[in-house]
């Protein structure tokens, strides 16, 4: 299809899309995947909702790695993210800013002498730990603007939408934080509960653009609005859009250790993908034959 626009043919395609993720994720026989299992993906874990500027910034410092291959050179490094509470002011913004302001080399040499043991690292500008200490710095700057956590949901929830404006807010965190990304600032709502929100990572781009539920061009804010679409057309959120499609993507049920292999049962993408194409023209054939 190449229009994109809401005409009945997009609705129909991307209600069908959506309907044969959940089909296909309903059908696997892996042990210990459920139907309840699945279901539980389709909201946020908001149990775990920050509740202080030093875990919203924590959230932030995690999301923040999961860009290349940082997870291992970055968290896998030090024993986790966490360790990093002991250089970074137990992660209080307002005290890293006061302590280090925008002096990433001073960060990064405490962090070099105190959780990484001296060790010889990279430190070119395009290295990732400088990368790293300096969205860690960028990041203390901006939430340390708000008085308290309920400021700072206040601000987000301003911003909120249930449409394409949405992509305002990740495009606006993307400027005001180094290295954040459009992409990971999805990411960062999204896991702080706020389902508008979907990350356009590379298992999504790859099945959307297989699917013709995106055009073949379009960047990660392209990849989102495609997502938001889906979303309104399925009537249902972003963020459950996202799950049901990464979820076959990644093959990675990271809330039930029961399933699989510790919640890892390999990607079912290229499957799901030749499934799907298979099912669509199927469907394509008899409505032209009747």
């Amino acid at each position: 299809m190449n229009s994109l626009s809401s005409s009945a043919q997009q609705i129909e395609t991307d209600r069908l899309a959506y309907a044969l993720a959940r089909e296909y994720l309903f059908a696997l026989d892996v042990p210990g995947l459920t139907r309840d299992v699945i279901e539980a993906y389709r909201w946020p874990d908001n149990e775990s909702r920050p509740e202080t500027l030093a875990q919203i910034y924590l959230h932030f410092l995690v999301t923040a790695q999961n860009a290349n291959m940082r997870p291992g050179v970055i968290g896998g490094a030090i024993g986790g993210v966490e360790k990093l509470g002991a250089v970074l002011c137990d992660f209080e913004p307002l005290a890293v800013v006061e302590k280090y302001g925008a002096d990433t080399d001073r960060l990064l040499d405490d962090i070099v002498d105190q959780l990484l043991q001296n060790r010889e690292i990279r430190r070119t500008t395009r290295s990732l730990w400088p990368q790293y200490c300096r969205a860690a710095l960028s990041g203390a700057q901006f939430l340390a603007q708000f008085s308290s956590t309920e400021a700072f949901y206040e601000w987000v929830d301003s911003l909120d939408r249930q449409d394409e404006r949405c992509a305002a807010l990740p495009l606006l965190l993307s400027k005001e934080v180094h290295g954040l990304g459009f992409a990971l600032a999805c990411d960062f709502l999204k896991e702080l509960g706020y389902t508008n929100f979907a990350k356009p990572d590379v298992h999504l781009r790859d099945i959307f653009l297989a699917l013709s539920l995106c055009d073949p061009t379009a960047d990660d804010y392209g990849v989102f609005k495609a997502i938001v679409r889906v979303a309104r057309h399925c009537a249902t959120t972003s963020y459950e859009v996202d799950k049901m499609f990464w979820l076959i993507g990644s093959g990675y049920f990271y809330r039930h250790e029961n399933v699989g292999n510790r919640g890892r049962i390999g990607s079912r993408k290229q499957a799901f993908i030749e499934y799907a194409r298979a099912q669509m023209n199927k469907r394509q054939n008899d409505s032209d034959q009747s």
